[in-house]
């Protein structure tokens, strides 16, 4: 495999896992420059690429390189002779006609998967698409790390104008309006970059928990805000929380985010990250078995970054190995045993919950509210719905006669600790386990 091949090949792996902006700053413009023995090469643009790479990526790097030449190469990087910049201060603030360039045209609301953790979201993405301006404005969109919010935010963007091809679209980081901000000061061009976000018909942001503590961009934005909700033009946000809980930012905005329409988007469920899965498998023209993507959805209980991360790894690995993708070279690639079948007997099912926390199945089941019995509960409340697909009915009665809202809240919560935390997810692995045969 040639240099280049196999730097594109590494591209396509490591994509997945990282953001659009991280993996456009720090692996686009580098490259392969030499293979030696045990020693990969790597050519960067820059000192600050180059560091950024060895202190933040090198692990990724390594462990991407492995995969693909089956064995551990030592990285060393270097800086390429410096080229002249691509853009001078007086390119950033171009004409906002040029900004639709910006959107990736692959991220469409047609190519979403929708789920029960993000039809909310995706249902008021399609409001706004009918009517912008008007609908929901600002859309505010919050959840973890890589559960579709960019996606969803670019969809509109597409759709809007698909639409209507003359409207003038903005879309940037929350980083990105900060640097034109900073830049603008520093080249006396405020009346430039006001008008390069003032005349938007559409304003999208991602990441706008980064103005935190910017007291300058924040009352910028709070401006640029205001006019922009005057004339109806339709607004966007993605963040990693909602805004009460960003620390540092302006009550005047946070009232003006909680004036339009918040969602939060969870991770997928099973069944949506089977959905996802076929999806990605389709526009990748691959064929795996029904048994083989349904493997690989459990395996991850996170976000849909991960999980398309991890089926390009898998794919690649046997393709290496000239594996056909059988559930069995899946299991392996995934470093696990062969899956074997699950114990369906909802009684069983308890019982290996009460045997993994040490309880009875009268303290599981009983009316007690102690601390400790709260967290086997809602693990149990999980299993019997997502792995047995029993109603919400049913397990309030398995469970001493709860009513289903107590079930659904139990399985909820249980769902979004195991995205967050590391050590809950571990927990509700082993105790899964104990219901394999």
């Amino acid at each position: 495999m040639d240099n280049l091949r196999l730097w594109h090949k590494f591209l396509e792996i490591i994509k997945p896992q990282i953001s659009s902006d991280n993996y456009k700053a720090w692996f686009l413009k580098t490259s392969v420059k030499e293979i030696t023995g045990d020693k990969i090469i790597l050519s960067t643009p820059s000192a600050f690429v180059k560091e950024t790479l060895y202190q933040k990526y090198l692990t990724l790097i390594q462990n991407t390189f492995e995969q693909l030449t089956d064995k551990r190469l030592n990285i060393e990087f270097i800086v390429r002779e410096a080229a002249q910049p691509e853009t001078s201060t007086e390119d950033i603030f171009q004409p906002i006609q040029t900004q639709v360039s910006v959107l990736n045209p692959k991220y469409t609301l047609d190519n979403f998967v929708v789920g029960p953790t993000n039809n909310v979201a995706y249902a008021a993405a399609q409001a706004i698409v009918q009517n912008p301006g008007m609908s929901y404005n600002p859309l505010y969109l919050y959840g973890g790390t890589g559960v579709g919010k960019t996606h969803l935010m670019l969809g509109i963007g597409n759709a809007i104008l698909q639409k209507k091809p003359g409207a003038k679209i903005n879309y940037c980081s929350s980083e990105k309006f900060m640097n034109d901000y900073v830049e603008a000061i520093q080249t006396h061009k405020m009346a430039d970059l006001r008008r390069k976000y003032r005349m938007a018909d559409i304003l999208l942001i991602d990441d706008i928990q980064f103005f935190s503590g910017r007291e300058g961009t924040q009352e910028e934005f709070f401006h640029t805000f205001n006019e922009l909700q005057g004339k109806n033009s339709q607004m966007v946000f993605t963040s990693d929380r909602p805004p009460h809980e960003i620390a540092k930012l302006e009550d005047r905005l946070k009232s003006r985010f909680v004036g339009g329409l918040m969602v939060d988007i969870q991770p997928p469920d099973f069944d949506t990250r089977v959905a996802i899965l076929k999806a990605k498998c389709l526009e990748r023209a691959e064929n795996l078995p029904e048994e083989s993507i349904r493997l690989l959805a459990s395996s991850l209980n996170s976000n849909i970054r991960e999980l398309e991360g991890k089926l390009m790894q898998v794919l690649q690995l046997l393709k290496l190995k000239n594996l056909p993708p059988t559930a069995e070279n899946i299991s392996l690639s995934l470093g696990q045993q062969p899956q074997r079948p699950m114990n369906t007997d909802p009684k069983q099912l308890l019982a290996a919950v009460c045997d993994y926390f040490s309880l009875s199945t009268k303290d599981l089941t009983g009316p007690k509210r102690q601390k400790e019995l709260v967290l086997p509960r809602h693990i149990a409340m999980y299993l019997l719905s997502e792995e047995l697909k029993l109603t919400v009915e049913r397990i309030g009665q398995l469970l001493g006669g709860r009513d289903h809202t107590t079930v659904m809240h139990g399985r909820d919560k249980i769902k979004r600790l195991m995205a967050s935390d590391r050590e809950i997810l571990r927990i509700f692995t082993e105790v899964r386990n104990k219901l394999i045969h």
